[in-house]
């Protein structure tokens, strides 16, 4: 079996399973980055759309919060949409929010793409090319009533998730939400060896990235103008933060 090695910050890359322990990017799109950290893996099914087995094990509880947190109606957007699985899994499931996927790498755009022909949804959109750690493209998208981001905080640096929070919140309608999944430290401490072990791996192929710190998320959260409404705990020892933007209804 062939499998895609890569994450949503370096191009994906074939390779065989054996392989997949190690990095293989072909180019640095963050130059604040000197390494690519331990790519995510997905097989490539034989239509050609990529498959991501923890995107499978995390939707239905992401999913969970989602309903808690979403509006009955409005537009969503998803950054860093991964292979495309979230995008039509959620998308289906609440059918009355107009749902935006983006991505910044072909690879997989192009598999966003097949999955959503092959569900035909018709609030689900064609996905677009967004670096969410840019500066600069919250208002070229504002007027969201809800963003979410799942597993991408612990892949980049602290300025670039400061970046990505700030304009997310510039991107929000007056009431929108944010919701920020993935693993964290806990007041500094990893929860399992397993995390520790991991978050250390991340730090040594590049000291700027790794799991941070809930109460540093905190802290950006609140400097970019949002309040911190939940702090859910989830599987596998990961997060959800859930930010509100002032204004709208409550």
């Amino acid at each position: 079996m062939r499998l895609i090695c890569g994450n949503a910050l370096t191009p994906l890359v074939v390779v065989s399973h054996s392989d997949c322990s190690s990095p293989q990017p072909r180019a640095q799109i963050m130059a604040s980055r000197s390494s690519a950290p331990k790519p995510s893996v997905a097989e490539r099914m034989p239509d050609g759309r990529l498959h991501a087995p923890s995107a499978q094990r995390n939707a239905q509880a992401i999913l969970t919060v989602l309903k808690q947190h979403t509006p009955s109606k409005g537009r969503v957007l998803e950054l860093a949409s991964g292979t495309g699985q979230h995008a039509v899994t959620f998308a289906d499931a609440l059918p009355d929010l107009d749902w935006q996927p983006t991505e910044v790498d072909a690879a997989r755009l192009a598999s966003i793409r097949l999955w959503a022909a092959e569900a035909a949804l018709p609030n689900l959109r064609d996905p677009i090319r967004l670096d969410a750690t840019a500066p600069g493209w919250g208002a070229d998208h504002a007027g969201q009533d809800l963003i979410l981001l799942v597993n991408l905080l612990h892949l980049i640096p602290e300025p670039a998730v400061r970046t990505l929070i700030t304009e997310a919140a510039a991107a929000l309608a007056p009431g929108g939400r944010l919701m920020l999944y993935g693993p964290f430290l806990r007041n500094g401490e990893a929860t399992s060896e397993g995390d520790r072990a991991f978050h250390t791996s991340l730090q040594a192929q590049d000291p700027a990235i790794g799991y941070k710190d809930d109460f540093d998320m905190a802290d950006w959260i609140h400097a970019a103008g949002l309040e911190l409404i939940d702090l859910i705990d989830m599987p596998s020892n990961n997060l959800v933060f859930v930010a509100r933007k002032a204004g709208g209804a409550a």
